[in-house]
């Protein structure tokens, strides 16, 4: 996805180093170049981190509930950006030095299946935390009725088609690139389940505080207190992905109406940067998980230990 000239949702960009204002006022904006091994590093521990996620809840026997499979189907997601983003920094690394040969051909295709691999990762990133909503919604408002509702089944079966769709509408959006459709199906979906989730988030906070103020004298339920200490863990998360992904999407949405405005072209040059943040989303995820959850954090603390031992 650094490689401009490749990258399918950056077409049109391979000219934003030097931008004229006019013909008075000539001012540059440098694109700022940032060290291959920072992308490296930074990739390698994203991934470290959310492998020792997926794995602590496949071993914590406590952690198979349906919002734990779609976190750990959310930590796999921004697995597909760490390891995109190592294999192609790899790769880049390896070509500089000599020590890799690879025709443009080859890199022409291996831009498009990272590409694909990082619009999965979006896709499915927003996807899920929707779902991870409306399962927080579901247990606060429908508590006696969740586990008739949310089964394990049920839970599998929005996995599989999140999935499906997630890599069949990457693989349509990076074949059809050069339509700038792709661009406004991305951005919509991007506005559109952020607004679903806001939305649930908001009437969930309203009715949890209208309720408690009335039951003031009584002590919350432990399964309460729970559900609304996940709510809380979602909307971190919520907050971090819009704050990591967003300058990508104002990106995309300034491709579509300003390509050759000064300032919009400037904004361009910052693209490096919008990487690093959206890496940064998949390094930090780990974190929130494991200070949120005590039962997933103890049984990270564990694998830690025993990956000491060995």
């Amino acid at each position: 996805m650094k490689h401009l000239e490749h990258n399918p949702l950056m077409y049109g960009l391979d000219n934003i180093t030097n931008i004229s204002l006019g013909d008075q006022n000539n001012t540059e904006c440098s694109q700022i170049m940032i060290p291959h091994e920072i992308f490296l590093t930074l990739g390698l521990i994203s991934l470290v981190e959310n492998i020792l996620v997926v794995l602590a809840i496949i071993k914590n026997r406590n952690l198979h509930s349906p919002m734990y499979y779609f976190i750990c189907c959310l930590a796999v997601s921004d697995m597909l950006v760490s390891v995109s983003n190592v294999v192609e920094t790899m790769f880049m690394l390896l070509t500089e030095h000599g020590l890799l040969v690879v025709t443009p051909h080859m890199m022409k295709h291996l831009d498009n299946v990272i590409d694909i691999m990082i619009c999965s990762s979006v896709v499915s990133s927003l996807s899920f935390l929707s779902t991870i909503a409306a399962d927080r919604y579901i247990t606060i408002f429908y508590a006696l009725r969740y586990h008739s509702i949310m089964t394990t089944q049920r839970a599998v079966a929005v996995i599989v088609i999140i999935w499906l769709t997630s890599t069949i509408s990457s693989t349509l959006f990076i074949v059809y690139y050069t339509d700038n459709a792709v661009i406004i199906c991305l951005v919509t979906f991007f506005c559109v389940t952020l607004i679903f989730t806001a939305v649930l988030y908001l009437h969930m906070f309203i009715l949890a505080n209208v309720h408690s103020r009335r039951i003031i004298a009584i002590p919350k339920s432990r399964h309460q207190a729970t559900s609304m200490k996940g709510a809380i863990t979602l909307t971190i998360l919520l907050g971090v992905f819009i704050v990591c992904w967003g300058p990508f999407f104002l990106h995309l949405i300034l491709i579509l109406t300003c390509p050759k405005n000064p300032l919009c072209t400037c904004f361009f040059s910052h693209f490096n940067l919008f990487l690093i943040l959206i890496i940064c989303n998949s390094l930090i995820d780990p974190l929130i998980y494991a200070y949120r959850s005590h039962e997933l954090r103890k049984t990270l603390k564990e694998l830690v230990l025993c990956s000491r031992c060995f």
